[in-house]
């Protein structure tokens, strides 16, 4: 996050202009909130997060020379972007699109029909990397596609590095519990969930909460999108 008088500075990507006016117009509203620029393809995109530095990019994706996904890869594949937060926000709100974008590296995933208040508190949210943002509705179809038969199969070794309380941890995670769900679930304080929470990220390589989920799916540490949340086996 910026160190300025402007807490985050967001990337527009959408080939749209009146939709980019519109985004432009919503989150400079909000006085936490800058627009340090605007791009019209992926390729522009991964060029102005490049020289920007921007904390969260606001991307869209079907968009020409390179759609949101494959610029939402390269911007998360670039150490030198390390600091960079995608939202994908798009009309298309299919499951193999919100599961392409997550495994690109996305920190979360939004429809164009939100409100505008969603999408400056998301935003917000993909700034701090602390949860998968998404409707209710799209986290069940990014659950459903991520525990078909097509996703990746199981790698126990994977998870290997992780304590067993580190995989209790990421598997309430990845069932949408918050920090301080997880720490009442496990009768532990919000500080040491977020303790290792952080820590899982750091042995397993992955930015955020985001790619948490999707590896706890992708390694077979969780199959039911809501089974940690029900009690079920």
């Amino acid at each position: 996050m910026s160190s300025g008088g402007v807490g985050i500075r967001v990337l527009i990507a959408d080939d749209q202009a009146l939709i980019r006016g519109g985004f432009r117009a919503i989150i400079g509203s909000d006085p936490q909130l800058e627009v340090v620029g605007e791009a019209a393809d992926g390729r522009a995109a991964v060029a102005l997060t490049r020289l920007l530095h921007p904390d969260v990019v606001v991307m869209d994706i079907r968009m020409p020379e390179l759609d949101g996904i494959g610029a939402t890869e390269t911007i998360c594949a670039d150490e030198t972007c390390s600091s960079t937060w995608v939202l994908i926000l798009t009309t298309f709100e299919l499951d193999v699109h919100v599961a392409a974008a997550l495994r690109a590296g996305a920190s979360g995933f939004l429809g164009k029909g939100v409100a505008p208040i969603e999408l400056l508190e998301g935003i917000r949210m993909v700034a701090r990397g602390e949860s998968l943002l998404s409707p209710a509705a799209t986290r069940s179809l990014i659950s459903r596609f991520l525990a078909s038969p097509e996703r990746t199969a199981n790698d126990p070794e994977r998870l290997a590095a992780l304590t067993a309380r580190e995989r209790e941890v990421v598997a309430l995670v990845a069932a949408d519990l918050s920090n301080e769900e997880i720490a009442g679930r496990l009768v532990l304080s919000p500080l040491t969930a977020k303790t290792h929470v952080n820590r899982s990220m750091l042995k397993l390589g992955v930015r955020d909460r985001a790619a948490l989920v999707v590896l706890a799916y992708q390694s077979g540490l969780v199959s039911s999108p809501h089974a940690e949340r029900s009690g079920e086996p």
